[in-house]
This record gives structure tokens, sequence and C-alpha cells, in this order.
């Protein structure tokens, strides 16, 4: 039977990967990508000759069964996601549940996440979080706003550029223009970004500089 590891991948620096994952993606038999292309590009970076696979959020459901084959007839398959650590607001979930449920053995490797970068450096109580990652773009939006505005944990949210100006308004509509925010930027980047204050200076910001790059939103819990 063999086994399947989840290996987390820089999610800016490429110096970021640690040297555990580097030899398990060397002695890997199949590597599952998010997208082979910036995969490939990290192991051509890591001088790594492997073969690659897609396993991405739109064909995971369609191919699980072959891929699960494929991990019990090797003996050590690799998930990586494009940048952090597989499974988180990533393809993985499914795989991980169905090997487990096949006795498959499922490890995961530490490594990059960015959310706990961003919150360690927020500023914001770390003893007690809520990570909702990416909240829906139409039905059910409003609701989960009102919910996190009632929440007393620090809350951390992951958004696309061409909406966070939007959640900010969001923030400002259901938990009031004071409640303190710290947007996070291009964590491990060039042009790496935190952004701290009211939810209201927060957006007035980046109505006047239109964000770019990963972003992860931190929001002070209620008082």
């Amino acid at each position: 039977m063999g086994e399947l590891v989840l290996v987390p991948t820089p999610i800016g620096n490429l110096e970021d990967i640690t040297l555990r994952a580097i030899n398990t993606l060397k002695n890997a038999d199949l590597i599952l990508a998010e997208d082979t292309r910036v995969t490939k590009k990290l192991l051509n970076h890591l001088q790594i000759q492997k073969n690659v696979q897609s396993f991405h959020i739109h064909n995971e459901h369609k191919v699980l069964n072959n891929v699960i084959s494929q991990i019990a007839s090797n003996t050590l398959t690799v998930l990586v996601s494009d940048a952090g650590t597989p499974a988180i607001s990533d393809p993985g979930f499914l795989l991980v549940r169905a090997c487990i449920e096949q006795g498959i053995d499922v490890s995961c490797l530490p490594g990059p996440t960015a959310f706990v970068p961003a919150l360690v450096a927020s500023g914001f109580p770390t003893d007690r979080f809520a990570f909702e990652g990416f909240l829906p773009h139409k039905k059910g939006r409003q609701t989960k706003f009102k919910q996190i505005a009632e929440e007393d944990r620090t809350v951390i949210l992951y958004e696309s550029p061409h909406r966070l100006v939007k959640a900010l308004e969001q923030i400002v509509e259901f938990m009031g223009e004071d409640r303190r925010v710290c947007v996070v930027r291009e964590i491990s980047k060039i042009y790496e970004e935190f952004k701290r204050g009211t939810a209201l200076e927060v957006k007035s910001y980046y109505e006047i500089n239109p964000p770019k790059g990963e972003i992860v939103i931190i929001i002070e819990g209620k008082n």
C-alpha cells in the first residue's frame, strides 16, 4: 500500500521551502499538482525531474478513483498546491479523506501557510482565532459577514485583489467603520505589505491604491 504526503510549497520566496520538502519531492514516484506549470517551474528551480500530474478543483471528483489507484500502487505520492499547504483553501480534502478510507497512509509536512504569518504580525490576539478562507461571492455572503461581526475571536479571510475594497466596505457596513483590520498582501514576496488601521481607513487607502497579489484580511474580534 502506498503513501500520500502533502508537501507545502513557498508562497513567495522560493528559499522558504524546507530541506525535508525537497527530499520528499526527490523521492516521490508521482507528484499531484494544482497547476502543473507552476509546479514544474519550482521543480526546475530545485533541479528535480519527476512525473507531474494535474489534480485541481475542477477535476478532483472526475479523477479521484484513478488517482487513488495510482497512490495505492506507488511507494510515495506527493500532493502540492500552487503555493502554501495543500487543502487549505485549495484542493486536497477529498483526496485525503478517500485515502484514509482506503487505508492509505497520509501525512503532511510542516511549511508555508499564508494566514499564519499574516495573523502573527497583525497585532491582534492569536490565542483564539477563526479561519474562514474565501467567503461566498454572492449567495450567503452577507449572512456570513453578519456572523463574523458577532465573533469575539480574531477572524481570518482570504480575498482576491479585485474584491478587497468590496470586502472592506462590507466590514464597515456590518461591523462598523472603527473595527480594526489588517490587510496583508504578497507575503514573503518583494512587495510584501501590512496595512493596519480601522476598516474605514484601510478601505480608503485601497480605494486610492488598487491592490495586487495574494491577500489575507485579519479582523479584530468583537469587544
